[in-house]
């Protein structure tokens, strides 16, 4: 594992720990249907159908015998063999992550990159001090993160220069919390697409809010609706290209908080939309 620091002075944001953990949740009441896309003729990739052979890969990812309890009790509600298949995580594969809290996912990209991939992992000043700093650096002394470049820095900055042509930059969970943070996610969004090589993928997972919240639930109930999302990111220049439906849950109301600490037994079964977005190859 390489360290990258680049901790600024922190702005005045105020935080409480439950917001920076991953969150999720359900409740059963009438279902809410799923927000609509701002862009037409998007496919709908049904990525917990795998292919044999992919299967077998991510499996063998998820199933290492040396993965900690604690993110095995994680899995049910990650679908992590479903996400890794989806994002099409390969060995050699230069990544990026934007806000990797205690490292859940950063362990799980780290592992499929395996052999000759490099993932740079990126928490903020704000992240680090007031909830991951010890669980990442218990992580990140773990064998399975030697490809991982550590990099401490603010979320529009997020990546170091020396990473360029990225393959895929990965937000899972985090999205609706750069909004929370006051983060200036248009200089952010930028910074992924200057990061991508041509022809790369952003992909975002996140809680569904209710349909017409936009950013409004974020602050009550940590979601964000899911069009709110691919308007800001499609402004930087992405390209929607495909949305994964193994994390739809269309009987979660939507109207309850999905932190870890407020979810409780819930924790893991909320509505969530899992978007990838392309950077356009040509001019």
């Amino acid at each position: 594992m390489k360290t990258i620091s680049a901790l600024s002075a922190l702005g005045g944001s105020c935080l409480a720990m439950t917001l920076l953990a991953a969150c999720r949740g359900h409740m059963g009441s009438p279902p809410v249907a799923a927000a609509p896309t701002t862009t037409s003729a998007v496919a709908t990739a049904p990525a917990h159908v795998l292919s044999p052979q992919a299967s077998a890969w991510v499996r063998a990812i998820v199933d290492a015998a040396d993965r900690t309890s604690a993110d095995r009790a994680l899995d049910a509600g990650r679908h992590p063999a479903e996400l890794l298949a989806y994002l099409g995580v390969k060995p050699g594969m230069r990544l990026g992550e934007l806000g990797t809290g205690g490292g859940y996912t950063t362990e799980l990209l780290a592992r499929a990159i395996e052999p000759g991939g490099l993932l740079y992992a990126q928490n903020s000043p704000t992240i680090l001090q007031r909830f991951a700093a010890q669980p990442w650096a218990e992580r990140l002394s773990r064998p399975a993160l030697h490809a991982v470049v550590r990099a401490d820095r603010e979320f529009e900055d997020p990546f170091p220069p020396e990473a360029t042509n990225l393959d895929l930059v990965a937000s899972v969970l985090i999205y609706h919390d750069t909004v929370w943070l006051n983060v200036d996610r248009r200089r952010m969004n930028r910074a992924v697409f200057a990061a991508l090589r041509p022809g790369g993928h952003y992909a975002v997972v996140d809680h569904s809010a209710r349909p017409g919240s936009g950013l409004g639930d974020v602050q009550t109930s940590h979601r964000i609706e899911e069009s709110s999302v691919i308007a800001e990111i499609e402004a930087a220049g992405f390209k929607l290209e495909s949305v994964g439906d193994f994390l739809r849950n269309p009987g979660d109301t939507r109207d309850w908080n999905d932190s870890p600490r407020a979810a409780g037994a819930r924790r893991g079964t909320s509505d969530r939309f899992v978007l990838l977005f392309g950077k356009p190859s040509g001019p």
